[in-house]
């Protein structure tokens, strides 16, 4: 990390011939430096095209690293109509005369060097905070530029930091936005290009200790900055997890959780965030939020966290949670069905959720998912399963009379007591034989687990050659499922072929959350942009915004957990009414008057005038 603690970029001091640099203090730890600067997850990790012309998953951190995808290469042509030798490559990484000069308060900064709390103004570390990882800001960090960037980042490294940061942006009129894992996807963490006064990202990063665990009454007390499997893997050595795993948890941490109001793979038995959190300390303009008490529930009025869950980096800056936590599960056990179609398999899931049988984890894919996942499939005979082997596939179409255009499959993870998971899969696979599914394996379901954490390294590879292509998910009740799911690819492909989208686009969906009144949707949308004579992100927006408005007329969510930010904002005064959103501006206003939370998300502050 260059100029840390130091002077501007050029070495000079300010033109009252004050130097900015403060007393020495730490260093820091900086986990960005392990990721990459212009797309998704480690350095040392991503998927390309080998000698060989398979695709590879180079690096070494997840289980297919280093095994040729002999499948994969095949698939993208036939699904994308990718032509490998059309290439598009990303810009070099930025120069430091090529970042924009930093935005300056000079009284900020004069206060700022009397506290022991490390900062920079280095063209790189500010970048690496400008932005989360929507395809649009991906795609203007390999072809771009950003029209506005923080001017300066903080690393406080406790709750007391944060309090005196926001008193001395709040003296001064800065910025100042939130930064957690900046694994955002509702652009939340995008600076607003008309802003003029100093934009300060505050970096959570150095917030990230346990403060305690509480053995008696299941609890733990974190701060937010502390990324989700770090908190997992410490609480394991005391015995105990939270059982929070978002998709993002190998980069997410716990105040960017409570700020987008954030859902995880094994709700079912350990709930959503909200579910999960007991009490919460957030630093606003006006001081400290925080209840008296940590108890199980209270009737006190509206819930003050009820505010605070979602609020995106708008009212303040969230820094300890108290969650609750409970003993590691004695059993962990994986599992998979194969059903003939994508209905039938939504039938056995509602059916779960009416008789409350539940396993930590179960998700339904449709039949270009179900493929997708075959064909990324390595070629060591140990990852093969069981669901595609010659005699299996005999069986499940010869047999059984499956149409492969049409089965789905569904991955699931059990935890519990040995008792508990033996009786529970034998409830759910009874289940699913009435709806004329059958098992396909524990191995089939522990791949399809973990290759959630991989999945999000794809976009890179297809940006590598024409290929755009995000995720976007909604949650509907039981009885629009399937219709919404159908609806919204059927818009998605006239939306493609209304913008001379020359090949057919990708488009898929997986149900990944069940409720006892609806279900979380995922949607996967990507196409060949060979041809188009548009800009293709430009268009990809277009067809997503399309598809959300196609959503909500089939009566699905403006976000089941990705949140609003500046992405969705359109949406929200349908979502929750013009009185509803009158609230939130009313509390926006009272809480930060000054607006230097103005991060533009929710549009709580769009009527409030930038000086």
């Amino acid at each position: 990390m260059a100029d840390l603690n130091g002077d501007d970029e050029d070495g000079q001091s300010d033109e009252d011939g004050n130097n900015h640099a403060e007393p020495a203090v730490a260093a820091i730890s900086d986990r960005r430096l392990q990721l990459k600067w212009n797309g998704w997850g480690y350095a040392d990790s991503k998927f390309i095209v080998n000698k060989h012309g398979h695709v590879e998953f180079i690096g070494g951190r997840y289980g297919i690293s280093g095994h040729a995808l002999t499948h994969f290469r095949a698939w993208m042509v036939q699904a994308l109509n990718i032509d490998l030798n059309f290439r598009t490559p990303s810009q070099k990484k930025p120069q430091p005369a090529d970042y924009p000069p930093p935005v300056r308060c000079d009284a900020f900064f004069k206060e700022l060097g009397k506290l022991e709390i490390p900062w920079s103004v280095d063209g790189e570390d500010r970048l690496a905070r400008a932005h989360g990882h929507t395809l649009t800001e991906i795609n203007i960090l390999r072809t771009g530029k950003f029209a506005r960037i923080p001017d300066l980042i903080v690393w406080p490294k406790s709750h007391d930091d944060v309090v005196k940061l926001v008193v001395l942006a709040n003296a001064h009129d800065v910025v100042i936005i939130p930064f957690g894992g900046g694994t955002s996807v509702s652009q939340a963490l995008m600076c607003l290009a008309h802003e003029k006064r100093m934009i300060v990202s505050l970096d959570t990063s150095q917030m990230n200790r346990i403060l305690w665990i509480d053995d008696k009454n299941w609890t733990v007390c974190v701060e937010a900055g502390k990324v989700g499997q770090d908190l997992e893997a410490e609480l394991a050595k005391n015995g105990f997890c939270t059982g929070h795993e978002p998709d993002s948890m190998e980069f997410s941490t716990v105040g960017g959780w409570v700020a987008t109001r954030a859902s995880g793979m094994k709700k079912n038995v350990y709930g959503n965030i909200e579910d999960l959190v007991v009490h919460i300390k957030m630093v606003t303009a006006r001081g400290v939020i925080q209840k008296n008490c940590q108890v199980p529930r209270m009737s006190a009025g509206p819930d003050i966290h009820q505010f605070i869950l979602g609020s995106e980096g708008t009212l303040g800056v969230v820094t300890e949670v108290v969650m609750k936590i409970r003993p590691l599960p004695a059993v962990k056990r994986y599992g998979s069905i194969v059903f003939p179609s994508f209905e039938e398999g939504v039938a056995c899931l509602r059916q779960a959720a009416k008789e409350r049988c539940w396993p930590a984890s179960i998700r339904l894919v449709d039949n270009q998912q179900f493929r997708f996942g075959q064909a990324l499939k390595c070629e060591a005979p140990s990852a093969l399963g069981g669901v595609w082997d010659t005699a299996r596939k005999f069986y499940v179409t010869q047999i059984k009379g499956y149409n492969t255009e049409k089965m789905c499959v569904c991955t699931l993870l059990f935890e519990g007591s040995e008792s508990d998971v033996t009786h529970l899969e034998k409830r759910l696979y009874a289940m699913a034989a009435l709806h004329g599914g059958m098992p396909a394996g524990e191995e089939n379901g522990l791949r399809g687990y973990t290759l959630t954490f991989v999945i999000a390294y794809l976009r890179d590879l297809g940006f590598e050659y024409g290929v755009v292509s995000e995720s976007f998910e909604t949650s509907a009740p039981w009885d629009r499922v399937v219709d919404l799911c159908r609806n919204v690819k059927f818009r998605v492909k006239k939306e493609c072929d209304l913008r001379g989208v020359r090949h057919p686009p990708l488009i898929s969906c997986r149900v990944t959350q069940s409720y006892d009144s609806g279900a979380c949707i995922y949607f996967y949308f990507a196409f060949n942009y060979r041809g188009l004579d548009q800009d293709p992100v430009h268009v990809y927006e277009e067809i997503e915004n399309a598809a959300r408005d196609e959503i909500i007329a089939n009566g699905g969510s403006i976000s089941h957990h990705h949140g609003v930010g500046k992405l969705r904002k359109q949406w929200l005064r349908e979502t929750i009414s013009d009185c509803g959103m009158g609230i939130l501006k009313s509390v926006k206003a009272f809480i930060d008057p000054k607006n230097i939370f103005a991060a533009g998300n929710l549009a709580l502050d769009d009527d409030l005038s930038s000086k």
